[in-house]
């Protein structure tokens, strides 16, 4: 009797492939990107903070007339944002873990920069924390990120609220994130809420115009705009937006509160924002923010790896720094669950 099987199936049989993974599995799959490299979180720690500081000189202390210091300006702003992210990926435990004398160097060296960013650790620990854990969730949105309403919701509101709505998704809002999302939402707000829960926002904010201050008595006040106030004011403007254009983009999702899923959000409530190479380096790869919400102790300087080596988030939802995909993103207002997308102002009112 032949017991060899044949070399092909019946025609009649089909064999189905797994569908996209979910869940406890997909993040399992991610783990072993979450995976540091000692020496190379070193590196990435001592020369993004060594190019800031000589940036900052140059913009601060050249002998120069102050147009000719701006390049500086913004080279020390897009560091600035770079730098920020180590602090991110630090607060995240996806860098500088552990007791070794390297990690508590680094760490103490991210930490500290986050007061020139206006990012004090505690309020920023607590807020976006918060966010991870309620990507996508109408109620509370606005805790670490910008607020999303239905029309329903906004039709309910005050005329009070509603204007104060329409400010807070502003790109006015945004281009001075300075003074609105980092001067008063990370510093002076916290602070006056909650004095001893978050004193730090108060040295943050002390220490910002008191160097502001000893900036102009030793260098002049062209010194202090160039060298601390544009640059600072420019890297909290594109943080501001990609804060909210992460989470606002024409494919955006939002599920309902009651089938909420972690790993939905990450994939379909979060963006991948196209950049050329040099600005996905000036950004410490935040652009890959749906890898860093689905697995946020992934380095980020691994999350290109993980979205290659992942089938699942190699198609989210784009978006980009170009001046049509900025006017898309702030294009999108209120949430329209009946149409599963998000809709402008004026497309709620009608309907």
């Amino acid at each position: 009797m032949d017991s060899a099987l044949p070399d092909t199936l019946p025609s009649d049989i089909v064999v189905e492939k797994p569908g996209p993974r979910e869940g406890k599995v997909l993040i399992d799959a991610s783990r072993p990107f979450a995976v540091e490299s000692p020496a190379r979180s070193t590196w990435v720690v001592a020369s993004t903070l060594s190019v800031w500081a000589t940036s900052f000189v140059l913009a601060t202390a050249l002998p120069l007339p102050w147009y000719a210091r701006l390049p500086f300006t913004v080279l020390t702003a897009l560091t600035a944002v770079r730098s920020f992210i180590l602090f991110h990926d630090v607060m995240h435990t996806a860098m500088c873990r552990g007791n070794a004398l390297w990690a508590k160097v680094c760490r103490a060296a991210v930490t500290a920069f986050s007061f020139w960013m206006l990012t004090p650790p505690r309020i920023w620990k607590e807020s976006h924390n918060y966010h991870h854990a309620h990507t996508a969730k109408l109620v509370g949105s606005h805790i670490g990120s910008y607020m999303m309403l239905t029309p329903a919701m906004y039709a309910k509101a005050t005329p009070t609220q509603q204007r104060m709505y329409r400010l807070l998704r502003s790109p006015l809002n945004v281009g001075f994130g300075y003074l609105t999302v980092f001067l008063w939402g990370m510093c002076a707000g916290p602070f006056l809420k909650a004095k001893k829960k978050h004193w730090d926002s108060a040295v943050a904010f002390a220490l910002h115009f008191a160097l502001i201050a000893l900036t102009v008595r030793f260098f002049g006040v062209s010194a202090a705009l160039t060298g601390i106030v544009g640059s600072v004011a420019l890297a909290c403007a594109l943080g501001a937006y990609l804060f909210y254009a992460q989470h606002n983009f024409p494919d955006v999702h939002v599920q309902p509160r009651e089938s909420w899923s972690y790993t939905r959000a990450a994939l379909e409530s979060s963006s991948f924002m196209e950049m050329s190479p040099v600005m996905h380096w000036f950004t410490g790869n935040i652009g890959y923010h749906h890898v860093h919400h689905l697995n946020s102790q992934i380095p980020f300087y691994r999350l290109p790896e993980a979205m290659a080596g992942i089938p699942e988030l190699q198609n989210p939802g784009r978006t980009s720094l170009r001046p049509k995909d900025i006017k898309a993103a702030f294009a999108q207002k209120l949430w329209d669950p009946t149409k599963g997308r998000m809709v402008s102002y004026d497309e709620a009112a009608a309907g």
